[in-house]
């Protein structure tokens, strides 16, 4: 029987990519939110429609079949790059210049002939996949269509694979990543080999958070998972995520007919460990008002902090609540 995770394919993918240390994955809030990408393996051509909270979203194939979440890799890529870029203090853009190579590495995919293909193939689907969404506000309607990526290009090809290429961000998605509507991922959801997984993951990320748990009726998560399975088979799978206990940073439980989900940082005793320093997550919740009157993410000022103890040799601190605090309002005050 197969790992419940894929190998990390690039173990030491920090010597290849220059600036891979400076990017921590993020996905945005309305993909995490609504099922856009489809979770079939086969080319998927249906017209899928979803509502939530008086919102309705429409998403239509091209001849190609709809996005998939494992296209949806390319769309995580480009916003951490440009995120990055951000928190450095670059003019941000829509248009990205990127290496393929790099790409393919920091998402855990093959880079053999195969791997640049299958690239080629998720960007058509990308951008021949279109949205259509209504938001209702008091007596007025605002429907707009979009597609999930405006245009991509190869830039430079040689021995028949990309080594350049350029892509250009739809406003839609631009916008949320102004707006900071992104949130911080696992690098080991590149590792997750089936596209439910991927799916439960990035719910459980949305919605738990750092919180101690969060609960949902299995019947409304099947649809907010956007699984074209029956409630019998979904059931199944959620016991199998159950069971293997894989997915980052989050388990599940199956009470009945609800599903909790709970941070696993919240489930050990607070201690400084080899590893790095343990945060409550209120902690991080204040530094984030902190943080809020800049564009800083709070999860790439995490990040620095713990490199900056892991620099200083890992010393032993007495709260490290208040150090990454006063770490936050250090670095407010040198903007």
């Amino acid at each position: 029987m197969a790992e419940p995770l894929l190998p990390e394919r690039h173990p030491n993918h920090e010597l290849f990519i220059c600036d891979f240390g400076d990017v921590i994955p993020k996905s945005d809030i309305a993909s995490m939110e609504h099922p856009l990408f489809t979770l079939s393996t086969k080319p998927d051509t249906t017209i899928r429609k979803y509502e939530h909270n008086g919102v309705s979203v429409t998403i239509t194939p091209s001849v190609l079949g709809l996005a998939t979440i494992h296209d949806k890799d390319v769309l995580i890529y480009c916003i951490s790059q440009l995120m990055a870029g951000i928190n450095r203090g670059e003019a941000p853009s829509r248009k990205i210049r990127l290496k393929a190579y790099d790409l393919l590495v920091s998402t855990n995919r093959q880079t053999n002939g195969q791997g640049y293909e299958l690239l080629k193939k998720s960007f058509k689907r990308l951008q021949g996949t279109i949205i259509e969404t209504n938001i209702v506000t008091g007596d007025v309607e605002d429907w707009s269509t979009f597609g999930i990526l405006e245009n991509a290009r190869i830039v430079r090809e040689m021995n028949g694979r990309m080594i350049e290429m350029e892509v250009v961000l739809p406003e839609w998605l631009y916008n949320s990543i102004l707006k900071q509507s992104v949130l911080t991922i696992s690098r080991d959801y590149f590792r997750l080999r089936k596209p439910l997984e991927r799916r439960i993951y990035e719910i459980s990320r949305k919605h738990c958070g750092t919180k101690q748990e969060w609960k949902i009726g299995i019947d409304k998560l099947h649809n907010k998972s956007g699984s074209g399975g029956s409630i019998y088979e979904f059931r199944r799978m959620l016991k199998k995520i159950q069971d293997h206990d894989h997915l980052p940073d989050y388990r599940i439980e199956i009470h009945k007919e609800n599903v909790i989900f709970m941070s696993k940082s919240n489930s050990v005793t607070p201690k400084v460990d080899s590893d790095r320093p343990f945060l409550r997550p209120d902690t991080i919740e204040n530094a984030k008002k902190i943080l809020s009157p800049s564009r800083l993410d709070v999860y790439a000022i995490e990040a620095d902090w713990v490199q900056m103890w892991n620099d200083s040799g890992k010393p032993e601190l007495k709260s490290p609540d208040g150090a990454f605090i006063n770490f936050c309002k250090k670095r407010i005050g040198s903007l």
